[in-house]
């Protein structure tokens, strides 16, 4: 919701929540380390006053820093974390520890813990996940592809060994976010004609990764998809540091993609 241009003063805390609630969002995302907790708390009573949903992208930087992330999502009744781990070991093994400890924090809690797979954080890199994948067999993720396709930087159409691996990464995946990459941009205009074949790439796999996540839930499950589109420096800029595309407008387009997307998954025969 942060804009980020000079020339155009930032909305309001208030003016963003009444524009998602107005335009018919289930809830809004934020995004706290430890020492940006209590400045979050000054949103507590917007997702109340607009009666949204919360989710929490956590950064803990240190492991202790897990805990009260844990805690501040619990007090604003947040349905989930998402974790974005500044803890960043380079080897695959010596990241297990600290993401058990975590999971278990989170049990202790009853609060669901994903790994978002994210660059510079724990889950940098699709090879690195992958390993550590089978190392914590119980670790659940949380899917931005477009952090791997320009990690790897990804050819299209996929071959046939990295759609394995993007598959692998679905199936372990119980959250989605909604950002579209090539193999060079991590966030790119959605219209533009040239970045059509990505297009249907990512709704493709955001397709195959609500599919496998129906299968393993129950019907009264939910499933949360955050149409997830960050301000500069991940939207591109002209000369004068104005966006290519409208981001909100984007947001809204791929929201209703994604709806699309679950009738029709709901219309398969099964």
């Amino acid at each position: 919701m942060e804009l980020r241009n000079p020339r155009r003063p930032e909305r309001s805390k208030e003016e963003a929540f009444s524009m998602i609630a107005a335009a018919g969002f289930d809830g809004a995302c934020i995004d706290p380390s430890v020492a940006e907790i209590p400045g979050c708390r000054e949103y507590v009573h917007l997702f109340d006053q607009h009666e949204l949903g919360c989710m929490v992208n956590a950064f803990p930087y240190t492991p202790d820093d897990m805990l009260p992330i844990i805690d501040f999502a619990a007090e604003i009744r947040s349905c989930m974390v998402n974790v974005i781990s500044g803890v960043m070991p380079i080897k695959p093994e010596e990241a297990v520890a600290d993401v058990r400890r975590w999971i278990g924090e989170a049990e202790e809690r009853n609060m669901p813990l994903l790994f978002e797979t994210h660059r510079d954080g724990l889950l940098n890199d699709l090879y690195f996940t992958l390993q550590l994948m089978d190392l914590v067999p119980e670790m659940r993720l949380c899917a931005d592809l477009s952090h791997f396709v320009v990690d790897r930087e990804l050819r299209a159409p996929i071959p046939e060994r990295d759609q394995r691996y993007i598959s692998a990464v679905l199936n372990r995946s119980d959250c989605f976010q909604g950002r579209i990459a090539n193999r060079e941009q991590v966030q790119i205009q959605i219209n533009f004609p040239q970045h059509q074949v990505w297009v249907e790439i990512f709704k493709a796999w955001w397709k195959e990764g609500m599919r496998a996540w129906r299968k393993r839930n129950d019907a009264d499950a939910t499933l949360v998809f955050l149409c997830e589109l960050g301000p500069p420096p991940y939207a591109i800029t002209d000369g004068e540091q104005n966006e290519l595309s409208d981001r909100w407008d984007e947001s809204l387009q791929i929201r209703d993609w994604v709806r699309g997307i679950w009738t029709e998954l709901e219309n398969e025969v099964t």
